[in-house]
């Protein structure tokens, strides 16, 4: 059977290369994707839009017939030039894409990325680091296993052994002579002189020639054939904390970079990881769990206390995420304040319960725009460095601007190895 699709590609364009395209311009579009994606908000994120290339890296190699020989040729109507004169370039540039002004500059390729083109490339290289397979469980993904057996189905899963058994059940069922029985039959009567005798044994023989002839050796209703079933393939399970301080200290340009790296943190794992658990948990001197809207949305003042988060996260994991059957992941926002009492609190919750379950925290400090650094005395900075040497999964960066935040992000959670993170 032949099928042939001939339905139209969206919009007129040719679906097959413009993924052929993509695959071999990958890394110049997810550079320049990267490079996009600095100045653009979550919502134009989402959107794709319009990316350039350099028009070089639009070319791929092909063969053509070669001049033969040299050959010259002559195009009337110039009065101005020379064989070997060198010709200048226009004034204003040329050429499609070439940037304008002096002339000068790099030929461009642009085109338009669909919103699931641009995420992902964007979320192309990243991934959950050391994601171990602690305890499995059912994903979307499945598996063919063996399941008895079938008297349909393709000559490729034939049984042959239990065929045959089945084949031997029902002739001996049947009492099909067996070839030596017929063959000695035959021997007996060439040797017989008795003409009475050897017409009894040649009557006998055609009945059971007869019968061999019924009682075929492999019969249909013998075949079988190995059967398969569709089963959930396991994959391992994880579930990611996200802990978030909307204390009176944030800010609104604070809580708006702490936001902007949740979002894209949510877009990222709903993207590659369907079987991924999501807590937020967002804290003043109090924590609470929160859903979606609520942890971006609704406003909240108070004190700070980070111990509160961390109290928060270590019940919920005790709870509904035990660390023996859960890959445990955390990522925090804050300015870097905390209460002074609460400090040794924080760092006992940290080293006895929380850092021992995770397989990666990331600590992300978010401070005002065009600071000239973020204070390096912060609180809960100096504390997690201290931290640091002994726990190779805290991971620690600071922002202070919206296009610092995908940087971060992209390096945060970029495919690494243990060693490169303990490194």
């Amino acid at each position: 059977m032949h099928i042939v699709d001939r339905r139209l590609n969206p919009g007129g364009k040719s679906l097959e290369n413009r993924q052929r395209f993509l695959r071999r311009a990958k890394a110049l579009v997810q550079r320049a994707v990267y490079e996009s994606s600095q100045n653009r908000d979550i919502q134009d994120i989402l959107k794709g839009g319009e990316v350039s290339i350099p028009l070089d890296g639009t070319e791929e190699p092909r063969f053509h017939r070669g001049p033969e020989g040299l050959k010259e040729h002559i195009l009337p109507g110039n009065k101005d030039f020379i064989e070997g004169d060198v010709l200048p370039r226009p004034e204003g540039g040329g050429g499609k894409g070439r940037a304008g002004g002096d002339g000068s500059g790099e030929d461009a390729f642009r085109f338009i990325l669909t919103r699931d083109e641009f995420l992902d490339l964007f979320l192309d290289d990243l991934e959950l680091p050391d994601l171990a397979k602690r305890r499995l469980m059912s994903a979307d993904q499945i598996n063919p296993v063996r399941s008895g057996y079938s008297v349909t189905g393709s000559p490729a899963n034939l049984a042959i052994n239990r065929t045959m058994r089945l084949a031997m059940m029902r002739r001996v069922a049947l009492h099909r002579p067996k070839p030596e029985t017929v063959e000695k039959l035959i021997e007996e009567a060439e040797e017989c002189t008795d003409e009475k005798r050897r017409a009894q044994l040649e009557e006998e023989i055609k009945r059971l020639e007869s019968k061999v002839r019924r009682i075929p050796y492999i019969d249909p209703i013998d075949i079988r054939y190995r059967r398969f079933e569709n089963e959930p393939k396991p994959v391992a399970q994880a579930v990611m904390f996200c802990l978030m301080d909307v204390s009176g200290s944030m800010t609104e340009h604070m809580k708006d970079l702490a936001k902007r790296f949740y979002m894209l943190l949510y877009i990222f794992l709903t993207r590659q990881y369907r079987r991924v658990e999501i807590v937020f948990i967002r804290h003043t001197d109090v924590a609470e769990e929160v859903d979606e809207e609520t942890f971006f949305r609704s406003p909240a003042t108070g004190g700070t206390q980070v111990s509160s988060a961390l109290e928060q996260m270590r019940q919920i994991v005790r709870d509904r995420f035990p660390a023996s059957d859960w890959n445990i992941y955390a990522a925090q926002a804050s300015d870097g304040d905390n209460a002074y009492s609460d400090n040794a609190t924080t760092a006992a919750l940290m080293t006895s319960e929380i850092l021992p379950v995770c397989q990666y925290f990331a600590y992300l400090e978010v401070g005002e725009s065009r600071s000239v650094a973020i204070s390096s005395g912060s609180a809960i900075w100096s504390l997690y460095e201290r931290l640091q040497a002994g726990w190779p999964v805290l991971s620690m960066r600071r922002v202070s601007d919206r296009s610092q935040i995908y940087p971060v992000f992209h390096d945060l959670f970029q495919r690494r190895t243990a060693e490169t993170r303990s490194g």
